[in-house]
This record gives C-alpha cells, structure tokens and sequence, in this order.
C-alpha cells in the first residue's frame, strides 16, 4: 500500500485548533474564504522549501473559487470595472522591475501612488496583490504603480528595500507619462509591502527626494519581536502564523544583528518629518501589533496617522473585497484618506520633504 506524502502538511491537532478558534472569531464571510482556501490543500509553508512555498495556493486563488462556487465572474475587470491595466518596467537598484500600471477613470493628470505586494519578501508577486491594488486605483481615483521589487533568498537584505527607493525616484521623475500629476505621488503596500511603504518615505526623505502625500500601510511588519501580544495571540492563525513570519524573515537576512536594521525595526527608526499614515489592521493576525506599535511609534515623532483594526478579518482580507465586507471597507477608507491627501494643501508636501 502507497505510503501518503505527509510532506509539508500542517499537525492536524493544530490545523484543528485553529479552525475551532477561528469559527469563534472570524465573520461568517472570513470563514467561507478561509474554507475555500482549505479546499486548495494548502501546505504548511514554514515546512517547505522556497520553491514548493511559492507554489501554494494564494487568498487570491482562494477568492476565485468562491467566486467560482457563488457563480460570480472571478474576471478583475468585471469585479472592479473602470479600471484598465497595462504592464510596463520602472528601474530598479540592480536593473529594470516588472509592474502593472492601473489607470481609473477620469480627467487626468490623476495621482498616482507607488505599490508593493506582501508575500514576506519570499513568495507571491504583484498579480497575487492585484485586488488590493486594482481596488486602491478605483476608491482613490488615483493611477496605481504596483511593482515587484527582488525577493529573497535569492537576494537577501536590503536588496527589496533598495529596489523600492529606486522604483520611488523612478516614479517621481516619470509620474506625468503615465498621465500622473509627479506633485500628488503616494506610497502604499500590504503586510512586507506595508513595511516597504514606510522605509521608503522614510528613505526618501533621507536622500532628499519628493515626499510622497500619503503612506497607506495594510497590515505591516514593523518590529522583529515574535513575542507582541499579537504574535501570541495569534500564532497558529491563518493563513499567516508566527512559525512562518519566522520562516520568512529566517530566509531574509543575512545575520541576526539585521533584525535590528531600522528598515525591519521601523519602530525604532527616525521617524520625524515624514508624511501622514493610514495604518489598516485585522484583529486576527499575528501583525495586528506591529500596526499598533507602528502607530505609537510615527505618532511619537510628530506625525498625523491613523489606524483602523477591522474585527473578524484575517491577514491578507484587504485584497479580497469580491467576497469580504469588512476588505471593501477597508479599501473604501484608504480610497478616502488618499483622497483627502490629494485634496490638501499642495505645500504639505514640500514642508514634509524640507
């Protein structure tokens, strides 16, 4: 009789809990994602090899084959009409980076905000983040630039981080031949996107670039502790855990003593003069408290932010407002806060940057 291939599956007592845990906590449409997300088998990334981790299925896929079930189109251009794609280069630190280009309706020039994808620098790319960035596009009436910068461990620190400083000089040089007004940039990203978001506002200002208008960080990692409140709370969580934050970050660095490197301890870094920050969070994710730390930490320098924690939701619910509430919510108050940045006074900008 065959021998079952047990590898990479996740301990069933655990898998067990927690499902018991999150059909406490999640809402009723958190917990449909997250059964269809089941049905796709995924492995346990944080046994894997990087490889067979980037072959996984995704939330996204996920989001499809409950559209799928429901007899929706899971097309993102009937899911988020008016918006229109095209793929282009932008520069990075090392050579020219893959991005998509998401144009709204509208009289340009249009604003235009900077985007990086999640994936814990290792796995994922920017066609797994399209809902998140299609959905910004369309609730800030703004063009969205979302880019894949280098991953690890094939380029391990700071290699992301110097690719998404290249990408924003890029972008403040080339905005208008997108149809971009270059005097209304912003940054945004989910989860390590979320952290790249920050650093590079934070990097700019030290290379003295244009600031951005706005930092939009979803669910970011900024702190290098996996004992908050939150990481305990929520170490056995899905469809991010504690043991794969560490997985991730392990294949990150190069050393330990990079874990204290500001651009992965932004808590700790010179945050003074920088932009406003919307900071989104979910409740059931292991990285609700770095938001929360985040938070304190921008505040304490000086700066207007804000931050919102939507109850229910798990890591990775901002993309997938096709069947999450909570997720159109959450896009619809980025969209907003975007919205009133732009609406501002134009020297803000300049005065951040000074």
């Amino acid at each position: 009789m065959p021998t079952p291939d047990t590898h990479g599956q996740p301990n069933p007592l655990v898998n067990a809990v927690s499902n018991a845990v999150a059909a406490l906590r999640a809402d009723d449409d958190m917990l449909d994602l997250a059964e269809a997300h089941e049905s796709l088998q995924p492995k346990a990334i944080e046994k894997l090899s990087v490889a067979e981790a980037r072959q996984q299925p995704t939330i996204a896929d996920a989001v499809r084959t409950l559209l799928q079930r429901e007899g929706r189109s899971a097309a993102p251009e009937l899911l988020v009409p008016g918006v229109r794609t095209t793929d282009i280069q932008v520069d990075g630190a090392a050579g020219p980076l893959p991005a998509t280009v998401y144009t709204p309706q509208g009289n340009g020039p249009l604003p235009v905000v900077l985007y990086f994808h999640g994936g814990g620098w290792v796995i994922a790319n920017r066609h797994v983040y399209d809902g998140g960035a299609r959905g910004l596009s369309a609730q800030a009436g703004a063009i969205v630039v979302s880019v894949d910068y280098r991953q690890a461990p094939e380029h391990r620190f700071p290699a992301a981080w110097d690719d998404a400083l290249a990408a924003w000089r890029w972008l403040t040089l080339n905005a208008g031949q997108l149809g971009g007004d270059p005097a209304r940039l912003a940054l945004a990203g989910e989860s390590a996107g979320g952290n790249l978001a920050v650093a590079t506002a934070v990097a700019a200002r030290d290379a003295g670039l244009p600031a951005p208008r706005h930092v939009v960080s979803v669910y970011p990692v900024a702190q290098t502790s996996l004992n908050t409140e939150s990481y305990i709370e929520n170490a056995i969580a899905k469809p991010l855990n504690r043991a794969m934050v560490k997985w991730f970050v392990d294949h990150l660095v190069n050393n330990e003593n990079e874990l204290q490197d500001t651009r992965l301890q932004l808590i700790d870094a010179d945050l003074t003069r920088l932009p406003p920050v919307t900071i989104i969070n979910a409740r059931l994710d292991p990285l609700r408290s770095d938001g929360a730390k985040l938070e304190d930490a921008l505040r304490a320098a000086g700066n207007a932010v804000e931050r919102r924690e939507y109850e229910g939701v798990a890591h990775e619910f901002f993309g997938a407002a096709a069947v999450l509430h909570k997720a159109r919510e959450a896009q619809a108050y980025a969209g907003e806060r975007l919205r009133q940045a732009w609406a501002g006074d134009a020297g803000v900008a300049a005065a951040v940057g000074g």
